[in-house]
C-alpha cells in the first residue's frame, strides 16, 4: 500500500509594513514591571482584565473631556492657575492645556538630596504635583541620587561642596522616606477632601541612579550631546555671571543640564511623564530638557523604542513661583533659611510658629499654595479672618494644613494645643478652620509612632558597638524593644541591611553608589556586620518597608564626650545608677553609712522582684533621692 504524501503548510511571507507591526504588538505584550516598593519591584503579564480596566478608564477620561469643554466642569490646569502655581510655561498656555483635556499625561518634580531633609521651599513645586494626582493624572517624585553628585550650579556664584558618600546615602535615605510618608498623607488627603481614588491613579517616587549606574557615556553623548547647541548653553545666566566674576565653571557642572534633560527623556519612556514642573529658578533648565526630549524622540533610530510624536506628545512643563522670606530671599540650605521637614531640624512648633506669623496680605495666596481647600472655602476663611485680624483664622489654618501634610494628623493637632496653650487660646481649632470633623477617619497616621519607631532616623553609635552581634547593634539603635525581640525579628526575615540584594553576607559588595538596596539581614558572624559599612562609617538598617536607621559609627572618645547613652550600654542599668546615687549621697552626708547598708541590702533583694523604686521610698529618705 503505498504511502500517502506528506502535506506540508505553506510558508508564511510578511511584509516590511506587517513585520514592523508585529514587532511593535510584541514589544507592547512584554510584562510589564511595577515596583512595588522603592527595593522591589513585580513583575505581571497583561491579560484581558488589565486591557479591560484600561480600556473603561480611556472611556471614562473620554467622558471626562467632554464636560470640560462643556463647562461643566473645571479645568485642573485653570485651577491651577486661579491658585497661583503657573508662574512660566514651557510650550504655550493652550498646548498644555489642551494636552491635558485630551490625555492622561504624567509629571514629575525633582529634588537633589544635597541636605539631611527637604525644606519648606521644596513643598511648593510638589504641591501641583499632588493636584494632578488627586485628578488622575501621573505624578513621579524624582530624587537625584547621581546628579547630587554633581550639584545643581543655577543661582550659585561658586562650586557646590563634593559630597562624601556616606552623606549622599544618608541624605537620599532620609529624603526618600520623607517623600513616602507626605506621599501617604496625600492619599489620606485626597479622601478627606472627597476625591474618588480611581485605578488609573498613578504615582511614583524614582531615584535617577536606577538609569545613571549603567548608562554608558557614549550613548548619552551620541544622543544628547548631538542635540544640544553651546550657544543658548553658554548664554544661559548662571553660566554668564560665573564667566565673567571670574569664579568659573567646572565641566561636570557646566553637563548639569544634560543629565537632567536625559532624567526626563527616561521617565518618558518608562512612564510616559511629558511634563516637568519646578522652581522658577529651574526655568532655564526645564526649556533645555524640554528641547533635547523632543530632539531625541524624533531622532530615536529603533522603530520599535520609537515614541509617538504628535502635536499633544510634545514635552511642557511649567514653574512655581520661589517661595521667599520677608527679605525676598530664597529659602534653602544655601541662604541658610531653610525650614526643614525633618522634625529634630525644625520642630513642628517652629514651623507652626512661622506660618502663624505670615503676614494678612500673603496668607490667601499661601492658602492657595499649600492646601488642597477649595477656593470657595478660602474666601470664606478670609472673611471670617477679616472679622477679627488679631486671631489670626487664617494663619492658624495654614499652619494646620502644612504640619497635617507633612508630619501627620496627630503632630499637627499637638502642636495647635500647644500653641494655644502658650499665646492664650486665641487659635481657633482644627474644626472651625475649615477640618469637617467627619474626616477624623481619614486622619489617623499611617505608622504609630512608638519606641522602635520614633521619627529620627539617623542616630549615632561608638565604634566599640561594630564587635558586637547584629541583634545587640539592632537593639543599641533603638529598632526594637530588646535584644530578644531584635533576635527574633531577624530570623522572621523583618530585618534588612543595606547591600547588593540577592548576594550572601560574607561576599556582599555593598550598596550601589546613588542607590538603596537592601539584602535579609542574618545573626552572621561579626566580621560580616563590616562588609556592610557604607565609607566604613555608616550601616543602614530597615525594618519592614518603611522604618529606617542609619547608623554613623563615631570614635569612641567622641561618643564618651558628647555624654550620651544608648540602649544596652554597659554600666547605664538603672540599678547601677540607684547604687551610684547612693554613694553619692554617702559620700556628702556624714553618718550616712548604715542608712547606705540598709538601702543597698533592700535594693539587692528587691531587684529581682522589680520593687527596687518601692523600697528605695521608704520613710526618711523619700525626699533624699531623684528617681
Amino acid at each position: 500500500m503505498a504511502s500517502l504524501p506528506t502535506i506540508l503548510p505553506a510558508r508564511a511571507v510578511l511584509c516590511r509594513d506587517c513585520l514592523s507591526l508585529s514587532l511593535r504588538l510584541k514589544a507592547i505584550s512584554r510584562p510589564r514591571s511595577r515596583p512595588s516598593s522603592p527595593l522591589h519591584s513585580q513583575r505581571r503579564w497583561i491579560g484581558d482584565k488589565y486591557l479591560k480596566k484600561q480600556q473603561d478608564a480611556e472611556e471614562a477620561w473620554a467622558a471626562q473631556a467632554k464636560k470640560i469643554e462643556a463647562g461643566t466642569v473645571k479645568h485642573l490646569f485653570d485651577e491651577l492657575q486661579d491658585r497661583g502655581f503657573v508662574k512660566d510655561v514651557v510650550g504655550t498656555k493652550e498646548l498644555i492645556r489642551e494636552t491635558m483635556t485630551q490625555k492622561r499625561v504624567a509629571a514629575y518634580a525633582g529634588v537633589d538630596p544635597t541636605a539631611s531633609s527637604l525644606h519648606l521651599g521644596h513643598l511648593l513645586p510638589f504641591m501641583p504635583l499632588f493636584w494632578m494626582y488627586m485628578h488622575g493624572y501621573g505624578a513621579f517624585t524624582l530624587v537625584g541620587g547621581s546628579t547630587a553628585r554633581i550639584g545643581d550650579p543655577t543661582g550659585r556664584t561658586d562650586s557646590r561642596p563634593q559630597l562624601e558618600r556616606k552623606d549622599l546615602v544618608q541624605n537620599l535615605t532620609v529624603i526618600h522616606y520623607q517623600l513616602v510618608t507626605i506621599w501617604k498623607h496625600v492619599e489620606m488627603a485626597s479622601q478627606r477632601f472627597g476625591f474618588e481614588k480611581e485605578w488609573a491613579w498613578k504615582r511614583g517616587i524614582v531615584n535617577n541612579s536606577a538609569w545613571w549606574g549603567k548608562l554608558p557615556m557614549l550613548d548619552v553623548v551620541r544622543r544628547l550631546g548631538t542635540q544640544m547647541r553651546m550657544g543658548p548653553l553658554l548664554s544661559r545666566d548662571n553660566v554668564k555671571n560665573r564667566l565673567q566674576d571670574g569664579s568659573g565653571m567646572s565641566f561636570a557642572e557646566f553637563c548639569y543640564p544634560m543629565m537632567q534633560a536625559w532624567d526626563w527623556y527616561e521617565l518618558l519612556k518608562q512612564h510616559r511623564v511629558q511634563m516637568q514642573i519646578g522652581g522658577s529658578d529651574q526655568y532655564g533648565n526645564i526649556l533645555t530638557g524640554a528641547t533635547c526630549v523632543k530632539a531625541c524622540v524624533e531622532n530615536e533610530p529603533n522603530p520599535v523604542e520609537k515614541l509617538p510624536n504628535g502635536e499633544f506628545d510634545q514635552p511642557v512643563g511649567f514653574t512655581v513661583p520661589l517661595l521667599t522670606d520677608s527679605s525676598g530671599a530664597k529659602f534653602g540650605k544655601s541662604a541658610g533659611n531653610a525650614l526643614w521637614l525633618d522634625p529634630f531640624k525644625t520642630t513642628p512648633y517652629d514651623l507652626y510658629g512661622y506660618l502663624v506669623r505670615r503676614r494678612d496680605d500673603e496668607v490667601e495666596m499661601l492658602l492657595k499654595l499649600f492646601t488642597f481647600h477649595p477656593l470657595s472655602r478660602i474666601s470664606e476663611v478670609m472673611e471670617e479672618h477679616q472679622l477679627d485680624p488679631p486671631k489670626r483664622v487664617a494663619q492658624h489654618l495654614l499652619a494646620y494644613e502644612v504640619l497635617w501634610l507633612v508630619h501627620g494628623h496627630k503632630v499637627a493637632a499637638e502642636t495647635q494645643a500647644q500653641h494655644q496653650a502658650v499665646y492664650g487660646g486665641r487659635a481657633s481649632s482644627p474644626h472651625s478652620s475649615g477640618v469637617p470633623q467627619d474626616s477624623t477617619q481619614y486622619m489617623a497616621d499611617p505608622v504609630q509612632t512608638n519606641h522602635s519607631n520614633r521619627p529620627r532616623i539617623d542616630v549615632k553609635l561608638p565604634r566599640r558597638v561594630l564587635s558586637l552581634t547584629l541583634p545587640r547593634i539592632v537593639y543599641a539603635a533603638s529598632f526594637a524593644l530588646s535584644i530578644s525581640d531584635a533576635d527574633r525579628i531577624i530570623k522572621n526575615g523583618g530585618m534588612y541591611i543595606g547591600g547588593s540584594p540577592g548576594q550572601k553576607g560574607h561576599s556582599n559588595v555593598g550598596m550601589s553608589q546613588g542607590q538603596l538596596q537592601f539584602t535579609p539581614a542574618k545573626t552572621w558572624d561579626l566580621e560580616t556586620n563590616k562588609r556592610f559599612l557604607i565609607d566604613d562609617k555608616v550601616l543602614l538598617l530597615r525594618k519592614g518597608k518603611h522604618n529606617i536607621r542609619c547608623i554613623e559609627f563615631v570614635s569612641d572618645e567622641e561618643w564618651d564626650k558628647s555624654g550620651l547613652e544608648y540602649p544596652g550600654q554597659p554600666k547605664t542599668g538603672e540599678f547601677r545608677k540607684a547604687m551610684q546615687r547612693l554613694n553619692k549621697m554617702a559620700k556628702s552626708k556624714q553618718g550616712a553609712e548604715p542608712i547606705l547598708e540598709r538601702k543597698m541590702k533592700k535594693m539587692s533583694d528587691g531587684r529581682r522582684s522589680g520593687q527596687v523604686e518601692s523600697q528605695a521610698r521608704d520613710k526618711g529618705s523619700s525626699d533624699e533621692f531623684e528617681w
